[in-house]
């Protein structure tokens, strides 16, 4: 099969190389399946780059998720067929015409996406609902603000959001992103470009803030968030795409009376996957009722990755890139 290799740390345009390498067996425990979308993460190229929390061993194929079809279970394994599509978590890189894949983490693709939104669909609703439900406790009538409210992370949020009867503020850069944001369903969009999140916040709520902050960028976006959230508000701390990681200053959450939650969606798959699958068969019936579906905003082929990944890595796509070998 084709799979792309790291083999060298740097930049995804020019460490990723396309080799041609034996066809994976799969162990105890896991399943074979073909690639039929691979999603692109920050996290990808940061790996690439050597600055993820995870660093394997080099040579590495990456690619976290996938949409994927069985072709083979490996020994001890039940419940799936040949032909059935999946989603989940890679178990060796997706960025290739063939993947592995955990069993007990698979789960099925939900029938009202292709194969491209299915591919774009585990990490990012997973993290949105976990972090907005179950960490934030978001409730209807509530103000939400999403910073990167147009990217991969954020789009899903600002969905899950209206979903959940929220007001939505999306933050954005730029206008091509402002235009996917209001498609998404914010109700009030701020270009950081152009405008000041933190005055219109103010403005649209009166004074009072927002009650929810949704933020995967970090850095000073996590900073100022501060000076807008409400009394009683919730600071969602998803991941730091700004490359800093900020310091808390926990006498101003303690004077204006807000909490920052962390959210480390990963470790429910060993501390309670029950919930995982949980999550899962609501959010499918969310799908089949129209109220989420990913923004996917190109569909790349397999010899495309090291350039689709080089531009989410500079910043700038929108919602999500799907390479469908």
């Amino acid at each position: 099969m084709r799979a792309w290799h790291v083999r060298e740390l740097g930049e995804p345009r020019d460490v990723l190389a396309l080799a041609d390498i034996p066809d994976p067996d799969p162990g105890p425990g896991q399943v074979l399946v073909r690639v039929r979308g691979a999603t692109a993460h920050f996290f990808d190229a940061l790996m690439c780059r050597g600055n993820y929390q995870v660093r394997p061993p080099l040579p590495f194929t990456p690619g976290s998720e996938l949409c994927g079809e069985i072709l083979a279970a490996g020994p001890g394994v039940t419940g799936f067929a040949p032909g059935d599509r999946v989603i989940g978590g890679s178990a060796g890189g997706a960025f290739a015409e063939l993947a592995l894949m955990n069993a007990d983490t698979a789960l099925p693709a939900p029938d009202g996406l292709d194969d491209a939104e299915a591919a774009a669909f585990f990490i990012t609703y997973q993290t949105g609902w976990f972090g907005l439900h179950r960490r934030a406790r978001l409730e209807a009538g509530e103000t939400l603000l999403v910073q990167a409210a147009a990217g991969g992370v954020g789009s899903g949020a600002v969905q899950l959001g209206k979903a959940a009867g929220a007001r939505v503020i999306g933050v954005v850069g730029g206008a091509q992103k402002a235009e996917a944001a209001r498609a998404l369903g914010a109700d009030v969009v701020v270009d950081r470009h152009a405008q000041d999140f933190v005055e219109v916040v103010k403005e649209v709520t009166g004074g009072r803030g927002v009650d929810v902050v949704y933020d995967s960028v970090g850095g000073e976006t996590y900073t100022r968030s501060t000076k807008c959230i409400a009394f009683e508000g919730r600071i969602l701390v998803i991941g730091f795409a700004s490359g800093v990681i900020p310091t808390a200053a926990l006498n101003h959450a303690l004077i204006k009376n807000y909490s920052i939650v962390g959210l480390h969606w990963g470790l429910y798959q060993s501390k309670n996957p029950t919930l995982i699958r949980e999550c899962h068969a609501q959010l499918t019936a969310m799908v089949a009722d129209g109220a989420i579906r990913p923004l996917v905003s190109e569909r790349l082929g397999l010899g495309e990755v090291p350039a689709g990944l080089q531009r989410l890595a500079d910043g700038g796509t929108v919602g999500r890139i799907v390479f469908v070998p």
